[in-house]
């Protein structure tokens, strides 16, 4: 157990060096963030003026806190779109990371590029995340506390089946059904290694908030000593690194999904990493 965890540390590392040799990869979670943005108001806003939510609320009422029809289509369109937007920019990013642990110099361009040639994988795997999430939130709906429990419990599992879906839909250019087996089958390999790494990682990562935290707390103390002027420009400050270490903890987790699908699918370790290390924590007992 010891030796897991400190192969995960290690792997937490080696992924964090791959970030700092390649800072650009940054952008793609702030692309995804931005898109993700506009499809929140591409539905907020229409919703906000065209539903009556008092009407609304009163036909919940009368059905059990079951919604109506439309909600549901409309539900199933903001998955499709949210899923596709996430998954593209995951794929830009994976993209980069495999050029870069084949010893290439990724640039941005290059991961947009395979991401554009990979649509037709990443808008069927979007269909097939959207109509999952859409059944379970029906099953937590009809179900009640039950049902609550239950797609939670479903929507867990399926995240675990489907954790190397995107490097494969990037790297092997499968369909959907056939990536979420082969994301099944690299899992039992990597089960162990992705839990320790995950845990390096959280780790690292919730070092860095610890300054994010601080000047929160600073910002909010002088707002409430009369000190306005410091206090919104600390808590501005602090919502800037909040935004940055969203887009470093999605960045080192997408670098370190795709190390692990690179050794654990290609037998390979990635540039970047430890060859002693990688050996170490696939070894077999």
């Amino acid at each position: 157990m010891f030796t897991r965890m400190s192969n995960g540390f290690a792997l937490a590392g080696s992924t964090w060096r791959v970030l700092v040799k390649d800072k650009h990869l940054l952008l793609f979670p702030f692309v995804s963030g931005f898109l993700f943005l506009l499809v929140m108001a591409s539905f907020a806003v229409p919703l906000a003026t065209l539903v009556d939510w008092k009407q609304f609320q009163q036909q919940l009422q009368q059905n059990n806190n079951r919604p109506p029809v439309w909600v549901y289509g409309v539900s199933f369109a903001f998955y499709f779109c949210t899923y596709f937007v996430i998954i593209f920019c995951n794929a830009a990013l994976i993209s980069c990371a495999v050029l870069r642990f084949h010893g290439e110099t990724p640039r941005l361009s290059d991961g947009f590029r395979v991401a554009f040639a990979r649509l037709p994988q990443i808008f069927a795997w979007a269909l097939v995340s959207a109509t999952v999430g859409l059944l379970l939130k029906v099953i937590e709906n009809i179900h009640g506390k039950v049902g609550a429990i239950v797609a939670r419990l479903l929507g867990s599992a399926w995240s675990i089946m489907t954790f190397f879906v995107v490097p494969v839909l990037v790297v092997e250019k499968t369909g959907p059904l056939a990536a979420v087996g082969q994301s099944v089958s690299l899992l039992r390999k990597t089960w162990g290694e992705a839990l320790v790494g995950n845990m390096g990682l959280n780790f690292i990562l919730s070092l860095l908030f610890i300054p994010v935290i601080l000047l929160f707390h600073a910002g909010v103390v002088l707002l409430t000593k009369d000190m306005a002027a410091p206090g919104i420009a600390l808590l501005v400050v602090a919502g800037i690194m909040f935004l940055i270490h969203m887009a470093v903890s999605s960045a080192l987790h997408t670098i370190f999904l795709a190390a692990l699908y690179q050794y654990a699918a290609e037998d390979r370790v990635p540039e970047g990493f430890d060859r002693a290390v990688m050996e170490s924590a696939f070894a077999r007992g």
